[in-house]
């Protein structure tokens, strides 16, 4: 039987609306400077943070379940702008053009966003959880970082591959890439010492350290 926690729900809760708040905000493509990105981009670091936080916290066993609520919320939500957007819209409502420019391609992007924060996620908690056993639990930043330059460099890709291929030229396509990546690793970096904060205070609070040694790390496995 598992521990009952006080925090984790809330964590979970946060998790959970970063995703979705970030499918949303990724039909815009943002040009800052020398970075071209999707504005999911501004919020989705903090989904890998919460990642990282739950398996540190609370083991890679419940960190997968989160994972999952994440992408069933992320299922219910586009198929639900889905249907929306296929229902006759009432005769004095003069923007279903405006609806499906913006949440009518929301489906793709979710599509596209599933199956990289599968893989993504699932192997940033993998990697961090083997790092904490390997480690003996020293070294966090090492962790947290060494897992995001994994996990974000296959969600990174996966996404915007699927997403966005045909959608903009292969040039447009490699500068999202590149500026996605380093954008977010770079929140991860800056965020550690938060990270550091928050996990400390969760294990003190919790009573929680866990260390999957004998955990199927099967994402499959429920």
């Amino acid at each position: 039987m598992e521990k009952e926690t006080k925090y984790f729900a809330v964590i979970t809760g946060f998790f959970v609306a970063v995703l979705l708040i970030s499918n949303i905000a990724s039909t815009k493509i943002l040009e800052l400077g020398f970075f071209v990105f999707d504005g999911g981009t501004i919020l989705f670091p903090l989904a890998y943070i919460f990642g990282d936080i739950l398996t540190e916290v609370y083991g890679y066993k419940r960190a997968r379940k989160v994972i999952w609520t994440g992408f069933a919320a992320a299922l219910v939500m586009s198929v639900v702008f889905a249907i929306v957007g296929m229902l006759p819209s009432a005769a004095d409502w003069p923007l279903q053009g405006a609806y499906d420019s913006i949440l009518g391609v929301v489906p793709r992007i979710v599509i596209a966003s599933l199956i990289a924060y599968f893989a993504g996620e699932f192997s940033n908690s993998f990697i961090l959880a083997k790092m904490k056993i390997w480690s003996k639990g020293k070294a966090l930043w090492k962790r947290t970082i060494g897992s995001t330059i994994i996990g974000e460099g296959i969600d990174t890709s996966i996404f915007v591959m699927v997403a966005f291929y045909g959608v903009f030229p292969d040039e447009v396509l490699i500068a999202i890439i590149i500026s996605n990546y380093i954008f977010k690793v770079g929140v991860e970096v800056l965020f550690t010492p938060i990270t550091y904060t928050i996990v400390g205070f969760l294990k003190k609070e919790e009573g929680i350290d866990v260390y999957d040694t004998n955990t199927d790390f099967s994402p499959f496995k429920f």
